[in-house]
């Protein structure tokens, strides 16, 4: 009955309440399989879970009870360091982006997708036997510095509002972005173990480790994809020392490693932060 119902507000537990004060900076691992999307959800319901929230949902806009966003996007086959927004460190994530990146990225030779990677289809099969160690790092050498790169197709760049990568999974012709300017800081071979060849790679916002493998493939009169790829560090944090995995995922954790808004510079290389527990 109308009448029975309360207009007694619901008070706010001391835990939702120390969760929605936060604000800053801070790094979770990202495992292969889900988008960012889905890891950043899985993380926002997890902390409103623990602060008393009742049916969290993460994908709900309307009051939403937690400012939270991440850095970043990392293919969902990708692993490693994500960098998160709590708060007003959400007006932080734009510089985050831009900021300096370290990955490590298996590449196959001899095999090219069409996404790129070993989650699409194999679209092209050329021989390798050629291809020394000494060919890919001469040829590493034309990747350094700045450079003009394309952009994947399969990519979370967008058209009319739409991710490339959706559109092209609709069915739909999707023209190639034009070649736009990116930052390769470092770029050096690890292992090179045919078909399997490992690079080290430190970059700018805006890069695509997939464009370079494929790149780097027809380069050597081959072709090449990304086999897996780990983004090691991105800003100040790394994923040796700062990354909450999660089971990790709490209030008590969160609050353990973040970085403040005050006094945060994003394209430091400043290491001085709270390390994660192992």
């Amino acid at each position: 009955m109308a009448g029975n119902i309360s207009n007694t507000a619901v008070p706010i537990s001391s835990s939702m309440s120390k969760l929605q004060s936060l604000n800053g900076l801070f790094a979770i691992y990202k495992k292969r399989g889900p988008t960012s999307t889905d890891v950043l959800n899985a993380l926002k319901e997890a902390l409103l879970k623990e602060a008393g929230a009742k049916n969290p949902n993460p994908r709900k806009r309307r009051k939403q009870s937690l400012k939270i966003g991440h850095g970043g996007t990392l293919d969902s086959a990708a692993s490693g360091v994500l960098v998160v927004g709590v708060g007003n460190g959400t007006k932080m994530l734009t510089t985050m982006l831009a900021g300096s990146k370290k990955y490590v990225a298996v590449g196959e030779l001899g095999k090219a997708t069409d996404t790129l990677d070993a989650t699409g289809q194999v679209i092209l099969e050329k021989d390798f036997d050629h291809v020394t160690r000494v060919d890919v790092e001469e040829k590493l050498k034309h990747f350094v510095g700045d450079i003009m790169q394309v952009p994947p197709l399969y990519s979370a760049l967008k058209k009319d509002g739409q991710r490339l990568s959706v559109l092209l999974q609709k069915g739909q012709k999707v023209e190639a972005k034009p070649a736009r300017p990116v930052t390769v800081y470092s770029l050096t071979l690890q292992d090179f173990t045919p078909p399997l060849f490992t690079l080290d790679i430190e970059c700018g916002g805006g890069f695509y480790v997939r464009s370079l493998v494929d790149d780097l493939g027809k380069a050597l009169s081959s072709c090449a994809h990304v086999k897996e790829l780990t983004r090691t560090k991105q800003g100040q944090f790394t994923l040796d020392h700062h990354v909450l995995h999660e089971d990790h995922w709490t209030l008590e954790h969160v609050v353990r490693v973040l970085q403040p808004c005050s006094g945060l510079a994003p394209h430091s290389d400043r290491t001085n932060i709270p390390e994660a527990d192992a």
